[in-house]
């Protein structure tokens, strides 16, 4: 699916969906489509980009026709180092999911977080059980509004405390959560993995929403311990639609999608 006439002009805004098998996801089909509802020129492409060619191919970006990138979960700490500008979030997290280009600048931002958040509020969540301490979870507690209640799990405890000490969090509600252990998260209204835990044995019951973003090529411990449980699991794929919206509006806050496909350019 492309633009309304299946062809790019030299006036077509071209973004790119960088990832290692990024032909295999659902995410650029998505943005097309919703491009093209919108009569936008404008267009997503898979780009299959190999770890040794990634640093290449992003700073190549500057000088190229192509105004702006997502970055797939395998790519997100890397192309921080690439990057001229970025927000707060990104400076705190580590990573970042979407870039803008401007002019001969590449522009980082963190754009998962505010779909997911965005999708709590919607689905009526107030408790939060979130496991690991990685990029995605400093990414995710850097923007989490106060009116969220988060729990913090993680099979090391000292690296836990020094996580919540280093995103500022006072009176972190802290846990453990490892093997041997029996754990029980019913209670909250949510689960977010973004830890490295290979398995979740240790727990007994999810909660109604169990979201991980893990794409489905990807191994995911939350959703083969969710289908045991017979617990529902959202990953990536699952969240496309929302995704797409947030990427659209995105874009179009930086005015990148001010004309539409029948307007007359020159």
């Amino acid at each position: 699916m492309m633009n309304n006439g299946n062809e790019i002009s030299h006036q077509t805004k071209l973004y790119g969906f960088i990832g290692e098998e990024a032909g295999q996801s659902g995410l650029s089909a998505t943005m097309n489509k919703i491009f093209k509802a919108n009569n936008k020129d404008a267009m997503m492409i898979p780009m299959n980009i190999r770890e040794d060619d990634f640093y290449f191919t992003v700073a190549n970006m500057k000088k190229s026709h192509v105004n702006g990138a997502i970055i797939s979960n395998e790519y997100v700490s890397n192309v921080v180092e690439i990057l001229d500008e970025s927000t707060e979030a990104v400076k705190r997290s580590g990573m970042c999911d979407i870039l803008v280009r401007d002019s001969e600048k590449l522009i980082g931002d963190v754009l998962f977080a505010d779909v997911l958040i965005d999708f709590l509020k919607e689905n009526g969540v107030m408790k939060i059980a979130l496991i690991g301490i990685n990029h995605y979870a400093k990414a995710f507690v850097s923007k989490c509004p106060s009116s969220l209640h988060v729990s913090y799990f993680n099979d090391d405890l000292e690296a836990l405390m020094n996580f919540t000490n280093e995103m500022n969090i006072d009176n972190a509600d802290i846990n453990r959560i490892a093997d041997g252990m029996e754990c029980d998260l019913s209670n909250y209204d949510v689960v977010i993995n973004f830890s490295d835990l290979q398995t979740l044995y240790m727990v007994d019951q999810f909660s109604v929403i169990n979201v991980d973003m893990k794409q489905k090529k990807q191994l995911s411990a939350l959703k083969k311990r969710a289908k045991e449980l017979g617990a529902n699991y959202i990953g990536f794929d699952d969240m496309l639609d929302e995704l797409s919206s947030g990427i659209f509006d995105f874009y179009k806050s930086k005015n990148h999608l001010d004309y539409d496909k029948s307007d007359m350019r020159f």
